[in-house]
């Protein structure tokens, strides 16, 4: 999913597999909880932006199984 805002207000019961510069050496990767993350994600997405004045992201976000 791709998300210029970085959207993730109110999805708490997610949980959320967060990576930006996918494949290159500046690969960072975020998972967890989106309350537990969310705003961290929303600090790197912005610190990595400014340093390189631009950012590639996507998310995947999952509900937690019944079983979990």
């Amino acid at each position: 999913m791709l998300d210029a805002h970085c959207s993730l207000a109110g999805l708490g019961d997610f949980h959320i597999y967060w990576g930006a510069y996918l494949g290159t050496p500046d690969e960072i990767l975020v998972s967890g909880p989106v309350a537990e993350v969310g705003d961290r994600i929303r600090e790197l997405r912005a610190e990595a932006r400014a340093r390189r004045g631009w950012i590639m992201d996507t998310y995947l976000l999952r509900r937690p199984s019944a079983d979990q």
